[in-house]
């Protein structure tokens, strides 16, 4: 089947720190996602679709529901562990792509459930997976996610830091391999996530429509091109995605050889405790976000220029008042006191 022609990555305009954000965890998915909050029509769900067609092809176990990864044999699902334990399993090459989630997704629909139908005509307890089976190596895109359940978005958010998926329905026990990239979006005025949700997302930025005219005009220009003609428009924008795909796939491979640099690990502990922030999850998303960004970058060791230009996106969720606000801070914005941070005052 072929695959529909989506707007180029590299055409996006403006929206940078969104673009980072995303590029970041696709480097490096441990950093945990990221939440894009803000209004309507400011690209969020164009640049997840746009980045999925710039991520390497994964190379899963041709005929499993979960996706499982040829290569990662000691995560195989239950089916391919017990299918596969004294056979070699045949792989088929699959293309990354967006797994959305709907607001009215049930648990049941979420983490798999029973096979009824079988169960009836068979007599047989089968497992059928669900949205996660279908995210694993993937991306996960979940739009209005303030708008879900709590224990659905906890679901998620679990599923994602542990890497697997368990269920146990009606005595039937199952499990697969549940990596993917989670992306979140979000209108603020419709509701916020809880704290103790939104401190489990890694990186958070927020998007505004572009306020530059002739910046405004090009984006309309850009998107009227594509309407009139997808396929010469991402003609004219692919050797700059490739550049894009290029350095996604060399970032991917460095990133867990980066060094940590002292002055890094020291600038993300003084800015956790300088700003009041609770936990570790802060301190350790930072060095991760650093060290992903120090492999976009083509550098083999983070920096603290590094941590401060990751901290905003690691920090704006978590802190009890804006964090961009003058009166916040002892009247001092972040932005200010990161600089002050970094030159050791």
């Amino acid at each position: 089947m072929t695959r529909r022609t989506v707007y180029p990555f590299s055409a996006i305009v403006g929206q940078e720190q969104m673009k980072l954000a995303l590029i970041l965890n696709t480097v490096s998915p441990d950093i945990g996602g990221v939440l894009i909050r803000g209004e309507k029509g400011t690209a969020k769900s164009t640049a997840v679709r746009a980045l999925a067609r710039l991520l390497p092809d994964r190379v899963v176990v041709k005929g499993c529901r979960c996706g499982c990864l040829l290569s990662e044999k000691r995560d195989y699902c239950t089916e391919c562990a017990e299918r596969y334990r004294d056979a070699e399993p045949e792989g088929i090459t699959l293309p990354m792509e967006v797994v959305e989630l709907p607001l009215n997704s049930t648990e049941d629909r979420v983490s798999g459930t029973l096979d009824l139908e079988k169960a009836i005509s068979e007599g047989k307890k089968t497992f059928e997976p669900g949205i996660l089976a279908r995210a694993n190596g993937n991306i996960l895109y979940v739009d209005e996610v303030n708008l879900l359940d709590d224990h659905i978005v906890d679901l998620l958010l679990d599923s994602a830091a542990m890497g697997i998926n368990y269920v146990e329905r009606e005595g039937v026990s199952f499990q697969h391999p549940s990596s993917f990239i989670l992306v979140g979006t979000m209108n603020p005025e419709e509701g916020d996530l809880r704290p103790q949700l939104l401190d489990r997302f890694g990186l958070m930025v927020d998007v505004v429509g572009e306020a530059d005219q002739e910046t405004r005009k090009e984006i309309v220009l850009r998107r009227l091109a594509f309407e009139r003609d997808r396929e010469g428009f991402a003609e004219a924008y692919r050797e700059s995605d490739d550049e894009i795909r290029r350095r996604i796939k060399e970032a991917r491979k460095r990133a867990g050889t980066v060094e940590i640099g002292e002055d890094a690990l020291d600038l993300s502990v003084r800015i956790s405790m300088r700003l009041g922030i609770d936990g570790h999850r802060a301190d350790l998303t930072m060095i991760r976000a650093a060290c992903a960004l120090a492999a976009w970058e083509g550098r083999g060791k983070s920096t603290a220029s590094d941590v401060a230009r990751v901290a905003p996106m690691v920090l704006a969720h978590r802190m009890r008042r804006n964090p961009f606000d003058e009166a916040s801070l002892e009247g001092k914005g972040l932005q200010e006191c990161l600089s002050e941070l970094v030159s050791g005052k």
